[in-house]
């Protein structure tokens, strides 16, 4: 989508300057993955304006493979963002007949999920539109035919549908996949008899390979078969917490397929999620891995010389 933010603290009723720009959970990952120096695919669907052009242009200028359907029947998607105050962060999509949520099965080329390491996809695109879902679970049945590894981060947006219809679709695409990324709240909506560590253990016993329990600043849990690892957040000034979910996402996949262990990626994770979260913008300040390797290093000098 296309991003508006305001410049300054305050609300969309008064505030008289705005900075554009683009956003969007699975183009926050894609970026993030190849500022970590993985090679990285996005697929798309964006209006015939000047909008869906920034939007193509934005990613494939951070190095991504971009694949971007324009579609002369519809906008492209536009997100607005605001700062009422400096501890809150509102956002507002305007998406609803989008050219993104016309996606459909025949929008992916042939070869281009069978040929990769691994297919990422989240919870928005499944509740956008139903040809949207229907090209999301086309994907997954595509990539789980060919052995590619599925990733699923919920990402669960109460705008897009309400919890008792949201839970059972998210489920289904969960229980398809190898990697569950998800909040307490996210999981706890997947089976809401359960909390959240029970809910990833039965996704676990049901054949994912690993959930990832996302914890915010207190870190997160990983739960795979027999164990579950913690791994510790980081402590920084927080001025927007937007996409950082998104750079923990890019970070741990970045890890795991480096074949790092499981403390390994955890650390990397929670220290891109904490980066993020010191800057405005929803990708624009994801590290690299030496930026990574900074911010770990205790004691690091803050000026770069």
């Amino acid at each position: 989508m296309a991003l508006l933010r305001t410049r300054d603290i305050g609300s969309l009723r008064h505030v008289s300057e705005m900075v554009l720009g683009i956003g969007g959970a699975e183009s926050n990952v894609a970026i993030g993955l190849r500022r970590l120096g993985v090679g990285v695919g996005w697929l798309g669907r964006v209006g015939d304006d000047a909008l869906g052009e920034r939007v193509t242009r934005e990613i494939r200028a951070e190095g991504v493979e971009v694949v971007g359907i324009v579609d002369a029947q519809a906008p492209t998607g536009l997100m607005l963002k605001e700062r009422p105050s400096p501890s809150s962060t509102a956002v507002f999509y305007y998406r609803a007949g989008s050219a993104g949520s016309r996606m459909r099965p025949e929008d992916v080329p042939a070869g281009w999920i069978e040929d990769a390491e691994l297919l990422h996809v989240t919870g928005i695109t499944a509740l956008l539109s139903e040809s949207a879902r229907e090209c999301l679970l086309a994907s997954v049945s595509r990539a789980r035919t060919a052995g590619v590894r599925v990733s699923f981060d919920v990402n669960y947006r109460s705008t897009l549908a309400p919890p008792d219809v949201a839970g059972p679709l998210l489920r289904t695409i969960a229980e398809r996949a190898d990697l569950v990324f998800g909040g307490a709240d996210e999981l706890r909506l997947l089976f809401p008899d359960a909390d959240a560590a029970e809910a990833a253990d039965r996704l676990v016993r049901g054949g994912c390979r690993e959930v990832v329990v996302k914890h915010g600043a207190d870190g997160a849990a990983v739960h795979s078969s027999g164990a579950v690892v913690e791994g510790p957040g980081f402590s920084v000034d927080v001025v927007d917490t937007v996409g950082a979910g998104d750079a923990f996402v890019a970070g741990y996949l970045s890890a795991l397929l480096e074949k790092l262990d499981v403390p390994e990626r955890l650390h990397r994770a929670n220290a891109c999620g904490a980066m993020l979260c010191m800057t405005p913008g929803d990708w624009e300040s994801t590290p690299t891995l030496s930026d990574v390797e900074r911010f770990c290093q205790p004691g690091a000098d803050p000026v770069l010389r």
